[in-house]
């Protein structure tokens, strides 16, 4: 039986959330309180397997909530809002990144046409989520990522030489994980940066906005035949897959089918191994299922560098463990490591760029 605490304000909210986790045999709502320091108060005595937790509350919201259990006493939590305005959905990431596994929507209630596909994400959701094993989070003092200095990597920086783009493939743990990669290069980075991010749809849009006000390069969602610029990170939009061609944006109307995924990693990694193999530099990281990792096989077969999330440093270690044990990953890294990686990618196209610029006078 799941054990499931409830954060919500909102009564109405949270007794129709009882309701719909309750009527699940698997699962059990052993709490429902009304904000951050009451569900604070109640996991000292109690220990759920899962908290769901609201954003915007009294007394206490949902990020220092987040914050203060992830960093005291580790239990999984799912983000549930309703919100997209600018504040709650940049509080929304800000509690992705402080160790909360997911977000969602808010029901909508009992006879809307998409309350059936809302209460099915949230069931699935919390049974998966609530056996990931968190682990204690440390606050950041400031708005800096402390970059871990990484054991020198056996890697010949020519192989990554004439590369014309990073693909990322990524799931839970998505906000955290993103930031902590690419927090080491600039707009000088030599190549464009594609990510397919799975999450909640009407939140790609927030965590654009989230990431391009912490990284150093310039964040956007991607457009419909757009050129891919170096320095440049996308992201592909709700409701569509994203596929690469002659370094062209290509997206594919796609929508909500049970058992699929929209954008998925797939179809990414599958139009790049067609048209980008040996100029794509290609990463599959945290994330639940195995979404991508059959086709970044195919990608390293066909030329690819690629690279998977280790073990130790995922949040869920699906897709990448998918990955590694098939045998699709060259190298398998922490976050650090890759951070350390690009740095050093940019920092060595920086020097032949300024080798070739002192040759010419």
């Amino acid at each position: 039986m799941i054990k499931v605490l409830i954060v919500e304000d909102s009564r109405v909210v949270s007794e129709y959330l009882e309701f719909i986790l309750s009527n699940d045999p698997a699962i059990e709502v052993i709490g429902n309180v009304s904000n951050g320091k009451a569900a604070i108060d109640f996991i000292e005595n109690q220990k759920p397997d899962i908290i769901t937790m609201d954003v915007d509350m009294p007394i206490m919201n949902g990020l220092e909530a987040t914050r203060i259990i992830m960093s005291t006493n580790p239990i999984p939590i799912i983000v549930v809002t309703a919100s997209r305005n600018s504040l709650e959905m940049n509080i929304t990431m800000e509690a992705l990144a402080a160790g909360a596994l997911s977000v969602i929507d808010k029901p909508l209630g009992i006879g809307h046409q998409n309350e059936q596909e809302r209460t099915e994400k949230l069931l699935s959701m919390v049974k998966v989520l609530s056996e990931v094993k968190v682990i204690r989070r440390i606050p950041k003092k400031n708005n800096k990522i402390a970059i871990q200095p990484s054991v020198k990597l056996q890697i010949s920086f020519k192989k990554f030489n004439n590369k014309k783009i990073v693909a990322v493939g990524i799931s839970s743990g998505g906000p955290h994980v993103l930031e902590r990669i690419f927090s080491k290069i600039t707009s000088d980075f030599p190549y464009p940066i594609v990510v397919v991010q799975h999450i909640t749809e009407g939140f790609i849009d927030g965590l654009a906005k989230w990431l391009n006000g912490l990284l150093q390069i310039p964040v956007h969602l991607a457009k419909l035949n757009e050129s891919l610029l170096p320095g440049n990170m996308y992201f592909a939009p709700d409701k569509h897959h994203m596929q690469i061609r002659s370094l062209k944006v290509k997206l594919v109307t796609c929508g909500y089918e049970p058992g699929k995924l929209c954008p998925s990693v797939e179809q990414l990694f599958h139009s790049l191994s067609l048209n980008h193999a040996p100029d794509t530099i290609a990463m599959i990281m945290t994330g639940m299922g195995k979404d991508g990792a059959e086709e970044l096989k195919l990608l390293r077969e066909a030329g690819a560098i690629t690279i998977a999330q280790n073990k130790e440093s995922s949040l869920v270690h699906g897709m990448p463990g998918e990955a590694i044990k098939i045998g699709a990953a060259e190298y398998v890294l922490s976050p650090d490591e890759i951070a350390n990686l690009l740095f050093e990618i940019e920092k060595h196209a920086n020097e032949i760029k300024r080798s070739v610029n002192e040759s010419k006078v």
